[in-house]
């Protein structure tokens, strides 16, 4: 049985403007489109919006982070495989980035900055992760088609993927514990 390596959403997704007002209701306090309905699969949308015409369908809410849009692995994680994607602790919330952020050329992924990086952007990452962002991930399964795929069933138990090939089996949603490493060994000074 051959599934889907990509959600239909999950471009769409990616590439969704968040974050303006909405114009149906943006005289109001929570007019934010922050937004996005995996079964309608448009536009993102504010609240109120979600509360009128996404009543009953599965909606993740974008939020931010040093101007960066960022998802929490606990809603991404029901409709998605994000293994292998870097993860941060940002208020308190496990969360990932959706798209690439840019990177200080000074910062590059020569030498300095750590011994992992990310496969599509070269982006230093904390632990052994392979992509810094759903986008990037993206991009991997799309150059090379036996990365670890991305979940086409929506369930929150358990879910069908794909794995190295077309073997199917039912896998769990899970992320890699997030743990901070120490920027170095620490040593005592010489007597």
């Amino acid at each position: 049985m051959q599934q889907q390596l990509v959600p239909p959403w999950l471009e769409k997704l990616l590439s969704t403007d968040f974050f303006s007002v909405c114009r149906t209701h943006g005289d109001a306090a929570r007019s934010e489109r922050n937004m996005f309905c995996l079964d309608c699969n448009d536009e993102a949308f504010c609240f109120y919006c979600r509360s009128s015409r996404h009543k009953e369908h599965k909606v993740i809410q974008i939020r931010r982070s040093s101007y960066h849009d960022v998802v929490r692995v606990s809603e991404i994680e029901k409709v998605l495989e994000i293994d292998g994607v870097q993860t941060y602790v940002i208020n308190s919330a496990k969360v990932l980035f959706l798209n690439e952020r840019p990177q200080p050329k000074s910062s590059s992924s020569s030498g300095k900055g750590g011994s992992h990086i990310c496969e599509v952007c070269g982006r230093s990452l904390l632990d052994t992760f392979r992509f810094c962002s759903l986008g990037c991930k993206l991009v991997g399964i799309k150059r090379n088609g036996n990365a670890n795929f991305m979940l086409e069933g929506r369930s929150t138990t358990t879910t069908r993927v794909m794995v190295r090939g077309e073997e199917e089996r039912l896998m769990y949603p899970s992320t890699p514990p997030s743990t901070r490493r120490r920027k170095g060994i620490p040593h005592r000074a010489p007597n």
